[in-house]
């Protein structure tokens, strides 16, 4: 995808939580985090949108802290939202192609790297704020969701940091069923190793210990633990595994 295409679906998807989030008020439940409310998700996303923010206008090359959590609820805390999604929206809209900032993972260049990890990270919490209210999230494409499991993958499950890791070495088979897409995640001692595997077709140049398939979008959220995986054939420990130490910390 394109970095305007993922600054457009920014911007749209933190419009959709905002409004989600005013629907269900803030002090309602969130169950796919457990533990927080709609608050708490607003007040995560909108400090992470400061931070992005800051990198990208202020140049800064190395780590910089984020500015920490607001002491706001209610109108305040959903105006307060608003406000640094938009400016991010604005800064990375303005941002020269080749603005230099620090990175985290891997990408064309520092702008495209903003763009997409802040559209993943704001449709994500979406689909979270969207739990409040109880009911069926709304659309995700299958391109973006394509893009979203890439980043995962062969993003932040190839750093050190992953916890995803097996005494005995696995084979974990990805398909998007609507996206003729898979991937082949070989997990072991080391962080895992994600090919792509083509044609998306069941089966591989490996046989797989376990493969997880559906439609792209639901793939998406089920790799990032917000639904159950759509179809399981194979070992479901190894899905397990995934389950219960896949999860992207803030900290």
């Amino acid at each position: 995808m394109e970095t305007a295409e993922h600054i457009e679906t920014l911007d749209e998807e933190g419009r959709r939580l905002a409004r989600a989030a005013e629907t269900a008020g803030t002090d309602a439940k969130v169950p796919t985090c457990p533990g927080w409310d709609a608050g708490d998700l607003l007040r995560h996303v909108g400090m992470v949108h400061r931070w992005a923010t800051a990198f990208v206008a202020e140049g800064h090359t190395s780590y910089h802290p984020d500015g920490g959590l607001p002491d706001l609820d209610g109108a305040e805390l959903i105006a307060w939202f608003r406000d640094g999604h938009g400016r991010l929206v604005g800064t990375l809209a303005g941002a020269r192609p080749d603005v230099e900032c620090w990175t985290f993972l891997p990408a064309p260049s520092p702008l495209a790297f903003w763009a997409r990890r802040q559209a993943h990270e704001t449709t994500v919490h979406r689909v979270d704020a969207e739990s409040a209210l109880a009911g069926t999230p709304g659309v995700i494409p299958a391109d973006f969701a394509v893009d979203g499991i890439e980043e995962l993958l062969l993003g932040f499950h190839a750093r050190g940091r992953s916890k995803v890791r097996s005494d005995t070495p696995r084979l974990l088979r990805v398909r998007a069923t609507d996206a003729g897409r898979a991937w082949t995640v070989r997990i072991s001692q080391e962080p895992p190793v994600t090919e792509r595997d083509g044609a998306g077709e069941a089966g591989g140049a490996d046989e797989a210990d376990c493969e997880l398939s559906g439609p792209a979008a639901r793939l998406y959220l089920s790799l990032w633990n917000r639904l159950p995986f759509p179809s399981l054939t194979g070992d479901a420990s190894l899905a397990a595994l995934w389950r219960e130490r896949s999860g992207v910390t803030w900290s």
